[in-house]
């Protein structure tokens, strides 16, 4: 082996150190940065309209049938659909009627809720307060000028229940009284007893205690009332003893409206016929149990009776002809929605309704009466609120509306009731001018020592 020249040596030398020095001071070039690209943001949620308060209404024609708008809005969590029935406005069995397979005390977070704020104008002179019982529902038109527009005033009510019927026909407001005192009859009493095995006092002052609420009238019929309750989550039941009560909020409104000598009407239409945009809409609400007229078997008969000189004008001019099959067809479901019976959207039924109506956020419409608070003085507490307290209100053998369950014995024992008003048999349109005091087994309703009581105009 020949050994290497001097030369090569230090050549090789020479590259080791090189190398050796290079690997020992450098170090690894990092991979370029990751960059992270964000996902795309979601789309925004839609934006739902403002919720159109539908308690006033003024008519652009005298002869308009149809007022208000349904509308459609989404439960929250913990929501009932006693909440949102009193944000809109609406009673109980109107918001369980028009929601059909809805739980009415958890129908969760989510769930559409149709809301039943368009009305067909009952067919009765349009002239101070009518109460349709079947619609359990009170409309008032206040006095106008000759000249001026047709306004109405629409609020939920609830009515007698069997066999403390609200008297149908025609009376008047005798007196306004505010801060009454009850004092239930005796008959009233052992009926309430008897049914729910609570005993009520036999004078019960102004206060939360007091089915009255804060205001009443006292009408032509001794015997009855309309009033304010202290338990506003039994509005749009058959409950009372015959009188007519309304949401706390109404009734002050109310007060402040309605003069003595406003003439009421009390009717029992569970079928209205309404013109509306050259269509014939017809709204149904369940027949009364107590309602004697045979509507299942004579009802193209009893229908077509209900149809004014007017409407079947309107029908020859427009040439058009009542679709019966879809009457039958709603008639058979109420829903308390108006629906086109005449014209193209005939067959469509309350789809076609429900489809166009605006959707709306949960909320108390701008111009309501309520502003989501009760005054604690004249409204029981929380347990007015409860499933068992609101059902223990429905007269003994009434079905629960659709997503309700009747309340145990214990439970309907044992829960606050929210039985209000006059009982009796005082008979319709006998148009005797009331002193405020019933007669006989009848309720009475007397002015409380400090009450006042006014017959002007200007209310509170």
């Amino acid at each position: 082996m020949k050994a290497l020249s001097p030369s090569l040596v230090v050549l090789a030398a020479s590259c080791t150190l090189l190398g050796g020095c290079a690997l020992i001071g450098s170090r690894p070039v990092p991979p370029p940065p990751v960059v992270k690209v964000a996902p795309p943001p979601p789309p925004p949620k839609p934006q739902l309209a403002a919720p159109i308060d539908t308690h006033k209404f003024v008519l652009a024609h005298p002869d308009d049938d149809v007022v208000g708008s349904v509308q459609i809005t989404i439960a929250r969590q913990q929501d009932t659909l006693l909440d949102i029935a009193r944000r809109f406005n609406v009673g109980f069995n109107e918001i369980a009627n028009a929601n059909p397979g809805v739980d009415i005390w958890i129908p969760k977070a989510g769930t559409r809720v149709v809301v039943p704020t368009q009305f067909v104008l009952p067919a009765a002179p349009r002239e101070g307060i009518v109460i349709d019982v079947a619609a359990l529902r009170l409309f008032y038109y206040p006095r106008r000028k000759p000249g001026d527009p047709v306004t109405v005033y629409t609020y939920p009510i609830g009515i007698g229940k069997a066999g403390w019927n609200t008297p149908e026909g025609v009376t008047h407001v005798t007196l306004r009284v505010r801060n009454p005192t009850w004092r239930p009859s005796l008959a009233l009493r052992r009926d309430h007893y008897k049914d729910t095995g609570v005993k009520y006092a036999a004078v019960v002052g102004p206060g939360p205690d007091n089915p009255l609420g804060k205001y009443e009238f006292r009408l032509g019929w001794p015997s009855y009332l309309i009033h304010g309750t202290n338990q506003p989550y039994g509005i749009g039941l058959r409950s009372s003893h015959g009188c007519v009560r309304l949401y706390p909020e109404d009734i002050e409104k109310l007060f402040q409206m309605v003069p003595v000598g406003t003439p009421v009407r009390v009717v029992n239409q569970p079928f209205l016929f309404g013109w509306r945009d050259r269509q014939l809409y017809l709204q149904t609400y369940p027949v009364l149990q107590d309602d004697r007229r045979d509507w299942r078997g004579e009802q193209k008969q009893l229908l077509t009776r209900l149809l004014s000189v007017r409407l079947r004008r309107d029908l020859k001019n427009e040439g058009d002809e009542i679709d019966w099959q879809a009457v039958a067809a709603i008639a058979a479901a109420p829903r308390g929605i108006p629906v086109p019976v005449t014209g193209p959207q005939a067959d469509a039924g309350v789809t076609t309704v429900l489809a166009t109506a605006p959707k709306v956020q949960n909320a108390i419409p701008v111009g309501a009466d309520w502003d989501g608070s009760d005054d604690p003085s004249a409204v029981a507490g929380p347990a007015a609120k409860t499933p068992q307290q609101v059902l223990t209100d429905l007269e003994p053998g009434t079905p629960a509306p659709s997503g309700s369950a009747q309340p145990s014995a214990a439970q309907a024992s044992s829960a606050p009731q929210a039985g209000t008003g006059q009982s009796g048999t005082g008979q319709a349109g006998t148009g005797q001018a009331g002193t405020g005091q019933a007669s006989g087994e009848h309720a009475q309703a007397a002015q409380s020592a400090g009450a006042q009581a006014t017959s002007d105009t200007s209310g509170t």
